[in-house]
């Protein structure tokens, strides 16, 4: 049966397929949280988000959320049914039997958060205590699509405690520099432990019967275990990217097209032994063109990487930040029609234009890409 606007369904399989409904998130009221062993190792330490921390100013508040307002209503144009979350109190403490942290973060980037993964849609179990409550955002959604699709699986993986004890107290360490942080990454020695399952949905890509995950920062190896065991009809695929010092997301590295064609960034690529099972099944990796900026925005967590965080609306189209001229231009010579969306001055809230969206439907089913393993 074909989508129609009208009837809510969930279902999407991968990265690619065309979009017909999605989440865009909202900058209201996102903080800068506290620091908090998770959160402080991620902050590079040349960083001007360094020690503050509290409220967005206004205006950056109102900016934001104009970009994402027009990058909604861009989507609506092109048919996409867009929902957007109801943000909670964001200044709120979250304290629990084990932890407490004074405020919280945001809800501009729900592809952090939900995971949808066919017909379900998991909340991940975050690995930041500010983003402890999170998903209350997509609540008001998640129950709505339960109520409209007899077919919705909403799902949600266990809470992880945060104690301390799911962190590497050296990382906490200012003196620690970039050259040690490469390091550790290729050793595959992160902030998170292996206390408990820990997991972001924003370092998962889905590629039909096969789901490629992240090991870093904010994914742990218990939680790709959580993640195979929870989707025992995948293949579940853990990738390391050792050219990062900040492993968060795999989104800014590891960019899916279409069937057959991956964008990887040059500083982070993949390990040869972990292409294996793409090039036995005649994928193809190309280099991601280089940013358009040599910074980030001010008070942005992100690296200027976020120039190949862009958003696949079917395997022919293809949304880019409107200042990333040279992701643009490789895209176009890859094939793809570009959609230019400005979103820049929405980074510093959450990402970009991948992170800031959530799939709740495209065409397309349950596909083996990867047949030859």
């Amino acid at each position: 049966m074909a989508w129609s606007p009208e009837k809510t369904e969930v279902k999407s399989w991968n990265e690619w397929d065309t979009l017909r409904h999605a989440i865009v998130g909202r900058a209201d009221d996102c903080h800068i949280p506290p620091e908090e062993p998770a959160l402080d190792a991620k902050v590079p330490e040349d960083s001007d988000m360094r020690g503050q921390w509290g409220r967005r100013p206004q205006e950056t508040i109102d900016r934001a959320n104009e970009l994402l307002d027009n990058f909604a209503d861009q989507l609506r144009k092109r048919g996409v049914r867009v929902d957007r979350p109801v943000s909670i109190d964001h200044s709120q403490p979250v304290t629990t039997p084990d932890f407490h942290t004074d405020s919280q973060f945001g809800c501009m980037p729900p592809r952090d958060v939900l995971l949808t993964v066919g017909h379900e849609m998991l909340e991940a179990t975050m690995s930041y205590r500010c983003r402890w409550f999170e998903y209350l955002n997509y609540r008001p959604l998640l129950k709505q699509y339960w109520e409209e699709d007899p077919n919705f699986r909403h799902e949600a993986a266990p809470k992880p405690r945060l104690t301390d004890a799911d962190y590497h107290p050296d990382y906490l360490s200012e003196k620690i520099g970039d050259a040690k942080r490469l390091e550790w990454a290729a050793e595959k020695f992160f902030v998170t432990t292996e206390e408990e399952p820990l997991f972001d949905a924003a370092d998962v890509l889905r590629f039909g019967k096969d789901l490629v995950v992240q090991h870093g920062f904010t994914t742990n190896l218990k939680g790709i275990e959580w993640l195979r065991r929870h989707f025992p009809d995948h293949r579940v695929h853990t990738v390391n990217f050792p050219g990062d010092p900040y492993p968060i997301h795999i989104d800014a590295t590891f960019t899916p097209l279409r069937p057959g064609l991956i964008v990887n960034n040059p500083q982070r690529r993949l390990p040869e032994e972990q292409r294996e099972m793409f090039h036995k099944n005649g994928w193809e990796i190309v280099d991601a063109a280089q940013p358009a900026h040599n910074t980030p925005p001010p008070l942005c967590y992100s690296s200027t990487w976020l120039s190949m965080n862009v958003l696949v609306l079917d395997p022919k189209t293809v949304c880019v930040e409107k200042s990333e001229v040279y992701q643009a231009e490789q895209m176009d010579k890859l094939g793809m029609e570009v959609v230019e969306v400005e979103l820049r001055d929405a980074y510093a809230f959450g990402g970009g234009l991948h992170c800031c969206t959530a799939d709740v439907y495209r065409d397309g089913e349950c596909e083996d890409y990867f047949p030859n393993q």
